[in-house]
Order: C-alpha cells, then structure tokens, then sequence
C-alpha cells in the first residue's frame, strides 16, 4: 500500500503539512488524483463503479488516499486540529478529490488525526459511513492514522475501550497499532461479546480488506516482487526526477524596475559567488519524511547538490566561490560577477513543522541582505510553502521558489542557466505577511505579494540564439 495520495488542501501555510498537499485550490487537487490509475492501473470497461481496482500484473500496489477529510483547512494551520467550516464549505472546497478517487477505484481511503467542527474524524460516523460508504458508494476499505484512534481521547488513550468502540462503529475497517496490538485485541473482542460492536460491522470490514488482498494477488504470491528493485534510484529515475525539478520552479523576479533580467544567468562569467545554507545540502533540498521521520540537514542519500549543479553546468574557465555566510569585508574585496543566494527552511514533517512566524532558517535573511546590496543577485527559496521575503524582496534581482527539489539540484541549474525555460505558476497564493493569513485565491481581502497562478517565464537560450 502506497501511502502518498495526499488529497489534503491546504488553506493555512502555517501547517506543518501544507508541503504534501498540491494546492489551496481543490481542482488542482482533484487533478492529481490522476496517480491513481499510475498506481493500480486504468479501469476496464464495465467495471463495476466504486469498486477498488488493482491490475494484477505484480508491478500494481495499492493506493491510499489521505487524509479523509478537511484536514487542510485547520484553525490557524495548526496539526491535528480542527476544522471550523460548513457543510457546504466541507463539500466543496475539502471533498472533491475523494469523489474522484472512488470513481478512479482506489484501493484504500486514510482518514485524519484532525476534528470537523469539534468531532475528532477517527469517530465520526456521518462522514465515513454515512458519506463515504453510503453515499459515495466506496467499497475499499478504510484505514486508520498511525495510533490515530487513542486520540479519539483527551488525553490520547484516556479510554482505549471508548476509543476502539467509537471508531470501529465510525467505519474504520483498519486501525494502524504499532505497540499495544494487544490491548487492542482484548478490547475489540470484549466489545463484541457484549455485542457494543456487531459482528455485522466486522464481517463488512473484512469484506473490505479481504477485496484488496484478493485483487493484489496477496494469496497466490504472499511475498512482494523484489524484481525491478534494483532499478529504483536509476539513472532513467533521476533525470525523471530532474525534469520534475525543472517544471516546477517558479521565477518570482526576474531585474529590478528598469534594469534588464538578470535570468537566464551567463555561463561564462569570471568569478561567481556561491551562498547560503541551502547551497550544498542534500538533506535541506528533500525536507522531510527523508531517510528520518523529519528529514535532516547534510548529504543524508545519493544525489546533486545546486552548488555542484552550478559548478557542472558553468563554462570551466569561471571561478566558483562558495560562502555559506559572507560578511561585507569579504564581498567588498572580491569582484563578483553575480551571486546564487540559496536559503530556505529547514527539514520538517508533520506538526514540528507548524509555523507561526513562516521565517527561513536563520541566518538567511541576513545572507540575502549582506550578499544582494553587494552584487548583482539571485536569491533561491528552498521550501514546503510560500515564506516571508518582505522587507527584503526589493534588494534581490531576482527570485526563485525552488520549494523541495529534492535530490535532483541539476534541475535548478538546468533553467538558471537557461538551457530550459522558467515555466512554473504558483499553485498556492505568497502572502506578504503571516497576518493576512489564512487568505486563499476567490477571498475578498485577496492581497498577496504574488497571487495564485503567478510565475514568470524566460526562453532557454538555444531559442534566444536562434531568433
């Protein structure tokens, strides 16, 4: 089971999680649920509607989609929180991609650690029997968060018996216990000897489960296809990944006001400064859920740093300079040609990643400001979400938003240099300061520093030469 159908969206860039979701926008999210058919394989024709749908072919996994429902739209972005929104605000903005998973057939539905206007998912029956089961008709089945249903509860696992209870008879067919199975067990089993759960809503559940074990094969061949392991990581997988890079990018700034572009950057130039934290960090470029649970700065796995990126794609004679952090003295006693300032947040998953403030790791701001009024600048945003650059957008000659490129940094490079063009729009409204927040794309106090849909383009320079 593949975990990473995130249908979340996000309205509050101070959530934690706001990087595993596509978009604010719930149509950008629905299309992407276009993984489906990528995972399990196309429905064929007549296939029964609603009906989970795994191509048996041994390359096929089952998809999980997350996390039902609204977990997006939190009080101020905070994790595991509530939802304070209307039926029809739920509806609209926060259901639409789940439509659209059952109808593509996958294969499992996650529900969230979060509440719906005070109702903690995990237990909330209307949604996930009565919406889900009944009215959209799905019938994979559906799975608990990790320990998700002890805090059901306040404190977390204050009442376990309760908790079992409430969420088997929610419609939770799968809960995910990582340490006390045991008592799990125990208390399921007193609760249907005394027939609070029926032995009905059990034998649903393992209908659910036993559906997807079926179509996966799990019973002629209990043990997974370990053949194309030896391809992951490939190099065909890594130039995939750095053309991912490539589309994603979105140019923010390109000169300031009456100046020329200073993008796409020259390949030959005589000295050029290298900065920031970001730099030269593998682990900074994945973020989180990357080798550890929050990811971690440093050369954590196999890949190519935007410094080495920089170093391959310019001309041999120009002079590479990198300085995580230059002071004055030294920008003033070099003759730089440009710099690359390349800062950002530091590696998060989850609440650990709750923001209040939306700042960059220290001393980022400080980087920009030393290096921008000393030379000719581009300043590149490594990050999970849209992050505050005021005061100091009007210092930069220009602005990327590189969000979390991952191992693949010669994709930054690819389009800095211009062998391939600035193409990306923001699928997220930058916001000028964390006060105006939440404010997504349609509200009427709509006043961003870049607004949704926002990106600059540039030509890659083999048109440029040809026109």
């Amino acid at each position: 089971m593949v975990c990473i159908l995130g249908l979340q969206v996000c309205r509050d860039p101070r959530w934690g999680r706001c990087y595993e979701s596509y978009s604010e926008d719930p149509k950008i999210v629905q299309t992407m649920t276009e993984i489906i058919p990528g995972l399990q394989g196309d429905i064929p024709a007549n296939y029964p509607m609603n009906f989970p749908y795994i191509n048996n072919d041994r390359i096929k996994v089952a998809g999980c989609a997350k996390h039902f429902v609204g977990d997006g739209g939190t009080i101020n972005g905070i994790d595991e929180n509530n939802t304070i929104i209307d039926w029809n605000g739920l509806k609209n903005i926060h259901m639409p991609a789940y439509h659209d998973s059952v109808r593509k057939g996958v294969a499992t539905i996650m529900v969230s650690y979060s509440s719906w206007n005070g109702k903690k998912m995990h237990s909330n029956y209307d949604l996930i029997t009565g919406y889900l089961k009944n009215k959209l008709k799905f019938k994979g089945f559906v799975i608990s968060d990790s320990e998700a249903i002890d805090r059901i509860t306040s404190p977390p696992h204050a009442n376990y018996t309760y908790s079992v209870q409430a969420s088997i008879l929610a419609g939770i067919d799968m809960v995910i216990v990582p340490f006390k199975f045991v008592e799990f067990i125990d208390d399921l089993t007193l609760l249907l000897k005394k027939n609070v759960i029926p032995m009905s809503r059990i034998d649903d559940a393992v209908e659910r489960i036993l559906r997807v074990k079926f179509m996966l094969g799990h019973f002629e061949n209990p043990m997974a296809d370990r053949s194309l392991a030896s391809q992951l990581g490939s190099q065909e997988h890594r130039e995939l990944a750095r053309e991912a890079v490539r589309k994603s990018l979105v140019l923010l700034k390109n000169g300031k006001t009456g100046d020329e572009p200073l993008l796409p950057l020259p390949k030959k130039a005589q000295k050029i400064l290298v900065a920031g934290t970001h730099a030269n960090d593998i682990g900074n470029q994945c973020g989180g859920w990357t080798i550890e649970w929050n990811g971690q700065s440093g050369n954590i796995t196999v890949g190519t740093t935007i410094l080495t990126a920089i170093k391959n794609t310019v001309d041999p004679s120009a002079e590479v300079t990198y300085n995580e952090n230059p002071n004055k003295e030294f920008l003033n006693s070099n003759d730089f040609s440009y710099a690359i300032v390349i800062v950002g947040e530091l590696p998060y998953s989850e609440s650990v990643g709750d923001s209040k403030d939306l700042k960059i790791a220290e001393p980022g701001y400080s980087t920009i400001t030393n290096v921008c009024e000393s030379v000719k600048c581009v300043v590149i945003v490594i990050s999970g979400r849209p992050v505050i650059i005021e005061p100091y957008l009007e210092k930069m000659d220009a602005l990327v938003a590189a969000w979390l490129p991952g191992t693949e940094g010669q994709g930054v490079a690819d389009v800095l240099y211009g062998v391939y063009g600035f193409t990306g729009k923001l699928a997220r409204t930058w916001m000028r300061t964390v006060e105006q927040l939440p404010m997504n794309v349609g509200d009427a106090h709509y006043d961003p520093l870049f607004p949704f849909g926002y990106g600059l383009t540039t030509t890659p320079r083999e048109l440029i030469a040809a026109q």
